[in-house]
């Protein structure tokens, strides 16, 4: 019986690989069919239910035919990292962005976008506070880890709707997506060149805002010195609404 372990372990690979895709790995031949069946349709439909929940707009983009195959393919190829229900959208989304392939190319940004609410209602942060009489072109900067700037090459807060557009625009389109302090999630449309600014803010924190100028005005090849009056009143605005903040002082 030293092998017993080891056949129990055999014995469930292969269930749960059957479980994954029933259409092409059979049934385990000494299990009763009708009790396989049930299990095939409770752990399917739960992942369905779960990530149609959580993409309604990715759900009605596809349509529900081809919508369920997608997850049925994500189901019988991806293997789960973590077990919580909460892991499992971000991991959808993810597997998403590694395909070669999608049934609409701009699945992968769409599904980005639909789980950054998610994401942001359950984050454990604080609104940033406020902050009167702060120079944002001498001050170091950070963003508010309850404000996303997004940056896509669709206009994805557009798809799903009747006048979908069915091609990416020539710019990238700029959004933020935010939590309030009453913890709502808002969504704002922001230039290209504001969501870019918000972004390398985000990624270099504790970088002043005349030094994020610059490097911005280099990324797009636009006059530094004239990128200074509107940018200044851009990061006024940003903080302003909390988006951003000073970077606090260490201890």
């Amino acid at each position: 019986m030293a092998d017993a372990p080891e056949r129990l372990r055999a014995q469930q690979h292969a269930f749960t690989a059957h479980l994954r895709d029933p259409h092409r790995v059979p049934a385990p031949a000494d299990l009763d069919p009708r009790r396989v069946a049930v299990y095939q349709r409770l752990l399917f439909n739960n992942l369905l239910g779960l990530l149609s929940n959580g993409f309604p707009v990715c759900v009605r983009l596809l349509g529900e035919p081809a919508w369920a195959e997608l997850v049925r393919h994500y189901f019988a190829h991806h293997r789960a990292r973590s077990p919580l229900f909460t892991a499992v959208a971000a991991e959808f989304v993810q597997w998403l962005q590694a395909q070669p392939v999608l049934p609409h190319p701009s699945l992968a940004e769409l599904a980005h976008y639909e789980w950054v609410e998610t994401e942001l209602y359950q984050r454990a942060a604080e609104p940033l506070p406020a902050a009167p009489g702060i120079d944002p072109l001498q001050e170091p900067l950070r963003c508010s880890p309850l404000a996303w700037p997004l940056l896509y090459a669709w206009p994805v807060h557009r798809l799903g709707a009747d006048d979908a557009p069915v091609a990416p625009r020539a710019e990238p389109t700029g959004l933020l997506v935010r939590r309030d302090a009453d913890g709502g999630v808002r969504f704002a449309q922001l230039s290209p060149l504001a969501a870019h600014l918000l972004i390398l803010i985000d990624e270099a924190p504790g970088t002043t805002g005349a030094q994020q100028l610059r490097a911005l005005s280099t990324l797009h090849h636009l006059d530094a010195d004239a990128l200074i009056e509107p940018g200044t009143q851009l990061l006024q605005q940003f903080l302003q609404a909390g988006v951003i903040g000073p970077l606090p002082a260490v201890a």
